[in-house]
C-alpha cells in the first residue's frame, strides 16, 4: 500500500509549492489542487448559494479518488491539502459563512466519514504556519482567478479551524514548518522533510 503525505495549512501559505518541491526532491508523485479543472468552482464564484454544495462534494470526491489511487500504488503520494483539509477547513468554513446549510454540511460530513471508513488518514501531515498578514500578502501576490477564500476574516476563521483540527492529530504523524522562516520555495527544509517521509 502506498504512503500518503499531506501538506496542510491555511489558504495562501504555500502548500502547492512545498508539495511540488517534496515530490521533485523525493521522487514522489504529486496530487495537486486543480481549481481550473473542477466543474463547479467558477460557477460557485458566480452563485454561492446554488453551487456551494456540488462544488464542495466534487472537491471531497476528487480528494478521496486521489487517496485511493495513492493507497493502491507503491511508493509515496503527496497531496496539497487533501481530503482532511477540504473537510476540516473548507467545508466547515463554508458552513460557518452560510454557503452550506445544515443539510448540505451534513451530506459533506457523511461523505467524509464514509471515506475515512475505507481510506486510512495520512501517514504524515506537514503543517505550514504563517501569520495572517503574510498569508494576505502571499494570496495577493499569486492572484488566483478562481479563489473562494480572499478576505482576512476568512483566513482568520480558517486558522482557528486548522488549530482545532491539528489538536486531534497524533504528534508522531505531524511535522510543523514555520513558513515565514523558510524561503517561499522551501528549498531549505525540503531535504529534512524528505528524510522524514522516507522513514514513514
Amino acid at each position: 500500500m502506498g504512503a500518503l503525505v499531506a501538506v496542510i495549512g491555511n489558504s495562501g501559505v504555500g502548500k502547492t509549492t512545498l508539495a511540488r518541491r517534496l515530490s521533485e526532491a523525493g521522487g514522489y508523485k504529486a496530487y495537486l489542487e486543480t481549481h481550473s479543472e473542477r466543474p463547479f468552482q467558477a460557477l460557485c464564484q458566480q452563485d454561492l448559494v446554488r453551487y456551494a454544495l456540488p462544488n464542495q462534494l466534487d472537491y471531497l470526491l476528487c480528494r478521496a479518488e486521489q487517496e485511493s489511487e495513492i493507497r493502491n500504488a507503491a511508493g509515496v503520494g503527496v497531496v496539497d491539502g487533501g481530503l482532511e483539509l477540504d473537510f476540516h477547513l473548507f467545508t466547515q468554513l463554508f458552513h460557518q459563512r452560510g454557503m452550506l446549510d445544515a443539510a448540505g454540511y451534513e451530506l459533506c460530513e457523511r461523505f467524509y466519514t464514509f471515506s475515512r471508513q475505507h481510506l486510512p488518514p495520512p501517514d504524515l501531515l506537514v503543517a505550514l504556519h504563517a501569520p495572517l498578514d503574510e498569508l494576505l500578502r502571499r494570496k495577493q501576490a499569486r492572484a488566483r482567478e478562481l479563489d473562494l477564500v480572499t478576505a482576512a476574516d476568512d483566513l482568520a476563521q480558517m486558522e482557528e479551524l486548522l488549530v482545532a483540527y491539528l489538536a486531534s492529530v497524533p504528534a508522531e504523524r505531524l511535522i510543523t514548518v514555520d513558513a515565514v522562516q523558510e524561503d517561499e520555495s522551501y528549498i531549505g527544509v525540503v531535504g529534512e522533510l524528505v528524510d522524514w517521509i522516507n522513514r514513514v
